[in-house]
Formats: C-alpha cells, sequence, structure tokens
C-alpha cells in the first residue's frame, strides 16, 4: 500500500474511532477499480468540519462554508468533506447553501457515475449508490441524475465529461450528450476562462486530446470557446487536430491550440494566450512556435533557408520539440528532422554563441574601432552576426575584414 493510502487510511481509521463513518471518495475510487490508484486521496465523512478541526491538528481551511477541510499529515494533503446536499446555486458554479447528508445523498449530488463512488479503507469495500462500477465496465461517462440539472449546478461539468470520455477512451451517454449540445451556450460568464484554460491543460496530459477537441466541436462547446471556430466543419477540426500523435512528448499545452489557428499571425497567437488567461511563459512559447511555423513558410517561398533568422530559432531551449511538432503536420517527417538535426548540427557554434550571449564582434569592441553608440552601432553588431553565420566564421577580426569590406568604415 502506498504511504499516501496508509495515511489516508489512518485518517479513516480515527474518525471511525471517534464514532463517525469516513470512506474515500471520487477520483480516486475510480481509479483504483480502473487499476490506477493515486496519491490524490479525497475522503467523505459525516463527521461535521469542527470535529475534523479538533481531531487533526494540522489543517487547511480552502471551504469550510461547503464542509472542506485539508487535514495535512507528513507533508500529505488530504481534502476531508462532510457528506452534503447542496441547496441553490449561482452563476453555475457552486451552491448556496449546504446541508449534512447521508452517503447516499451526497453521491447524488456529484457529477458523473465514475465519480460518485465510496470505498471503505477498513473493510475493503465500495459504495457504489449510483452504478458507477458499471458504467466503468460499459465504458460510459454519465451525468448522475438529470444531466441538465447537473450542468445547470457547474457548467464546468461540460468540459469535464470530455475530458473524462478523452482520457479513458470511453464514451458520452446519448442523454448526457444532448444536455451538453443544449446548454453549451450557457458556458460563459458562468465558467471563468481559467477554469476552462486548466481544462484543457489537464485534457493535454493525457492521450486522447484530438478526440476531446472533436467532441466539444462536435458539441457545440468549442465554437462557444473560440468563437472563431464557429461555421468550420467538424472533418476540418479532425484534420488540425490528427497529427497530435506524432508530436512530441511533454508538448506545451499552448501548442496544441494553436493547431487550431493554424493561419494564426504572432500577434494573434498573443492574443489568443491573453484570452485564455495563460502565463507568460506559455505566451512566449506560442509567440515561438509562430515564428518556426512561419520561418518554414519563408523558406518554402524563397527556396532556400535563412541561417540567421533559423540560428536564433534554434537556440531556443524548445527548439527540437518546436520543429518536431511542426515536423507532425508533413508527409516526409524524418526528412524535414534531418535537414533541420544537420543545419543545427553545422551552425551549432554560432547557437552557442547566441545561447550564451557572447557574439564575436559585439559593442565594445566596436567602440575599440571608433564607431560609438547609436543606431549605426545597432546595424553594424547585427550585420556582423549576419556575416558571421553566413560565412561561417569564427573569429572577430575575420567578421571585421568582412564587415569593413561592406562598410567602409574602418
Amino acid at each position: 500500500m502506498m504511504e499516501a493510502q496508509v495515511i489516508a487510511t489512518n485518517i479513516v481509521k480515527k474518525l471511525a474511532a471517534a464514532g463517525f463513518t469516513a470512506y474515500f471518495a471520487g477520483g480516486w475510487v475510480r481509479d483504483y477499480i480502473m487499476g490506477h490508484p493515486s496519491d490524490d486521496i479525497d475522503i467523505a465523512t459525516n463527521a461535521p468540519p469542527n470535529v475534523i478541526l479538533d481531531l487533526f491538528p494540522r489543517t487547511i481551511l480552502v471551504g469550510l462554508a461547503f464542509g472542506i477541510v485539508v487535514v495535512v499529515v507528513d507533508g500529505h494533503q488530504f481534502e476531508v468533506a462532510t457528506f452534503r446536499r447542496d441547496i441553490g446555486y449561482e452563476g453555475g458554479r457552486r451552491p448556496t447553501q449546504i446541508e449534512l447528508a447521508t452517503p447516499e445523498e451526497d453521491a447524488s449530488r456529484r457529477d458523473f457515475t465514475i465519480n460518485g463512488m465510496f470505498y471503505d479503507p477498513i473493510e475493503g469495500a465500495f459504495h457504489d449508490f449510483v452504478h458507477g462500477k458499471e458504467d466503468i465496465t460499459r465504458r460510459l461517462i454519465r451525468a448522475i441524475g438529470d444531466p441538465f440539472e447537473r450542468f445547470v449546478e457547474d457548467r464546468l461539468r461540460m468540459i469535464r465529461a470530455v475530458r473524462f470520455a478523452a482520457r479513458f477512451d470511453f464514451i458520452i451517454d446519448e442523454d448526457t450528450q444532448e444536455a451538453i449540445r443544449a446548454s453549451a451556450d450557457t458556458l460563459f460568464p458562468a465558467v471563468a476562462m481559467e477554469r476552462v484554460w486548466q481544462e484543457f491543460c489537464k485534457m493535454a496530459n493525457y492521450p486522447g486530446l484530438e478526440k476531446a477537441l472533436i467532441d466539444m466541436h462536435r458539441l457545440g462547446l468549442l465554437s462557444i470557446i473560440f468563437p472563431a471556430l464557429t461555421g468550420v466543419h467538424l472533418n476540418e477540426i479532425r484534420k488540425r487536430v490528427e497529427s497530435f500523435v506524432h508530436y512530441p512528448k511533454n508538448v506545451p499545452t499552448i501548442w496544441y491550440l494553436l493547431a487550431l489557428f493554424p493561419e494564426a499571425s504572432r500577434n494573434e497567437a498573443v492574443d489568443l494566450c491573453r484570452y485564455l488567461r495563460t502565463s507568460v511563459a506559455d505566451t512566449n512559447l506560442a509567440e515561438y512556435l509562430v515564428q518556426i511555423r512561419n520561418a518554414v513558410r519563408q523558406d518554402q517561398i524563397n527556396g532556400s533557408a535563412n541561417l540567421v533568422a533559423w540560428t536564433h530559432l534554434y537556440a531556443h531551449p524548445e527548439a527540437r520539440s518546436g520543429i518536431e511538432a511542426i515536423a507532425a503536420y508533413l508527409e516526409d517527417k524524418q526528412s524535414f528532422m534531418a535537414i533541420h538535426a544537420g543545419r543545427m548540427q553545422k551552425l551549432e557554434k554560432h547557437i552557442m554563441r547566441v545561447i550564451n550571449k557572447k557574439p564575436l564582434v559585439n559593442a565594445a569592441l566596436l567602440q575599440q574601432k571608433g564607431i560609438v553608440p547609436g543606431k549605426l552601432m545597432g546595424v553594424l553588431l547585427k550585420e556582423a552576426e549576419s556575416i558571421a553565420i553566413l560565412h561561417d566564421l569564427n573569429s572577430a577580426e575575420d567578421v571585421l575584414g568582412k564587415l569593413n569590406i561592406t562598410h567602409k568604415f574602418f
């Protein structure tokens, strides 16, 4: 038994010793049944929050109003929630009031049957009031109870249904699908864009993101999130995402979403990131991928590679992944990768100078030659770098010689 599971079991035992019922709940139970338990264990109990606070010395109050306390033991955190019924919802995201409830009532308020089961680690027994095990066997994502009601309670559940279906390669049952299709246009403003972005990031952590995006478009969610995709045929979406299987591992989520917009400019990629509320790092990665995409297209137009531009692109820490992501859409992927691998090897010294910010000809050296700081110096520094790369020079004097011939300044 894993350490986290041992600790969580001891929490359950302590609650039981105090006269309360407690079970493992939700996603951990689902994953345990499917054969891949994790350390992310939630606990549900009939003990009220004040009792949980009394029983456990180290706690974090993150959702006390909803009967949730985070118990901290040996560096592990466990969300311990009181069985509850939710009464009234506001904004399509959270209940206005809660009441203490039975385990069966608590299960009935949850999102999908596969997430609505409990496990008693003391008895080794499952408590399944919603037929979740049956739906796992059927490979089915099904809302608990009336799917329209579940989505009114929390609009984000529509995206979560698609995410779970893609992650486990399940299908969404027909009633749940119909409720998503009919309710898709209510996603906003109930759900913050940050939450939508988080869902995309979770989707990207598992195989099947292309299935998720196709399903989201088929069910009307994708065009609600990205209005620019309104009217785009489902087959076109399939075409744009079909090459995900050829992407390298650990690709940034934003690169996948950029595939939905193959003609996006650098500025449009930045706007997309702002819209999704991504981090600055993700925004920079989006810009970088568009730069590679544009460089490949420009090479095709010119019939030759811009070695100066590629030297800077190769200096990026995600260069190999970016090139491989572009290659995913090409028929001759291996040839494309081989060309860039050979070019990277040929330009290695120049790439390292860009990475280390140590050009052969720098401002100090030009000042020694009588060039004062200003616009001319900037032009000369860029020209010197281009000369070094294009002529494959490795000494400052050789570069200055070419620069001198070109500009007659010395």
